[in-house]
């Protein structure tokens, strides 16, 4: 969910004085769908592509999956968006294209086995609708990160299946698309050869469960190992996500003291961890009192996974004198500890209340202690 999106919702809860309680929802039913078959493939190896819009795509939604799945070996990955150039995420980043979508049309044919919807600032892009729908009866297994399950909606890909999304998300879902069936307390559904996530960070547990599809549990295990992952389950608890008086005052709290926002400057060398990157910066430019920026010696870097990302050039000098709060990603702990670790900052810095709404947009169960 885009922290844009996040505001403009909450200013009309609070207008409105319409205060989200959570509750057992009777309509949720129990997934029937428990297991993951193998998908057969149509090639010797993998073909993963994740569609972007160059106008705002999430951060953690395409940077998670990307260097998973680029860190598993199992397949190839290519990020691909209507236009070449650059992509804009949200809330934090930008990175260069890897193929437009009619550059990929012409290299695959027969179309992609995998194909990654993250979140989209704008979700009717009829281009990128367009192709999804090409890609499906190409027989695509499509999986919808976050709110990428509006864009599967629009392609009319959630009819009459099990699914889920976003938690602020999931009642306009329903409504939209009656015969969808939500899941509750589960991070990722399953249904037939269609994918839906909960919240950003179920980025994380979709990845490692298409791993698991192309390669098996093993392989999935001990990449998860090596990210610092103890459990990618499904697990969920779904009445733990909902908005409260205490979150919306916060966000009007944090935006009231413009005075005292600040940039959140990231110092970053080539070979970047891309997985630590956008579990540092998307956190940290959701607290609404900071915005991450990707600074470097160069104007474009690559992550250790092959993105390109760009980046506002600094001298030693500019890097001395840089304003608001500084960071040097650190390398002493795994990959997927650092959204931790940014909570932890983030509450010593702008205090528990601003940690704990950070968590609630990303949907990570955060410990409440």
């Amino acid at each position: 969910m885009y922290r844009r999106e996040f505001l403009t919702r909450v200013t009309a809860k609070l207008v409105a004085t319409a205060i989200v309680v959570a509750s057992a929802n009777s309509h949720a039913v129990k997934s029937k769908v428990d297991h993951i078959p193998p998908r057969p493939i149509k090639r010797k190896r993998p073909l993963i592509a994740i569609v972007a819009d160059n106008n705002g795509t999430e951060t953690t939604d395409l940077m998670i999956p990307h260097a998973i799945l680029r860190r598993a070996e199992v397949a190839e990955v290519v990020i691909v968006s209507p236009s070449g150039g650059a992509i804009t995420l949200m809330p934090a980043l930008s990175i260069q294209a890897q193929q437009t979508l009619d550059e990929f049309d012409a290299t695959h044919p027969d179309g992609a086995d995998y194909v990654i919807v993250p979140a989209l600032h704008v979700d009717d892009n009829p281009q990128i609708i367009t192709w999804l729908k090409k890609q499906f009866s190409k027989n695509s297994f499509i999986a919808g990160i976050c709110e990428g399950a509006k864009i599967l909606g629009k392609a009319g890909l959630l009819d009459g299946r099990d699914a889920t999304t976003h938690w602020y998300a999931i009642d306009d879902l329903r409504s939209t698309y009656p015969t969808m069936r939500w899941i509750r307390d589960r991070r990722y559904v399953v249904d037939r050869d269609i994918m839906t996530t909960t919240g950003v960070t179920a980025s994380i547990p979709a990845s490692l469960a298409i791993v698991e599809m192309i390669a098996g549990l093993e392989s999935a295990q001990n990449l998860a190992i090596r990210l610092g992952i103890s459990d990618f389950g499904r697990q969920h608890d779904s009445n733990r996500f909902h908005l409260n008086a205490r979150h919306i005052w916060r966000v009007i709290a944090n935006r009231a003291t413009f005075y005292q926002h600040e940039e959140m400057t990231i110092f970053v060398e080539p070979d970047l961890d891309g997985i630590a990157l956008a579990l540092t910066a998307d956190p940290w430019s959701r607290t609404y009192r900071s915005q991450a920026i990707l600074t470097a010696k160069e104007s474009s870097v690559l992550t250790t996974d092959g993105l390109l990302l760009h980046t506002q050039p600094v001298t030693k000098e500019t890097r001395a004198n840089a304003p608001g709060l500084r960071i040097t990603l650190a390398d002493d702990i795994p990959p997927a500890k650092h959204l931790e670790r940014s909570l932890t900052a983030i509450s010593r810095r702008y205090g528990r209340g601003t940690a704990d709404l950070v968590a609630l947009q990303l949907e990570y169960p955060w410990a409440t202690t």
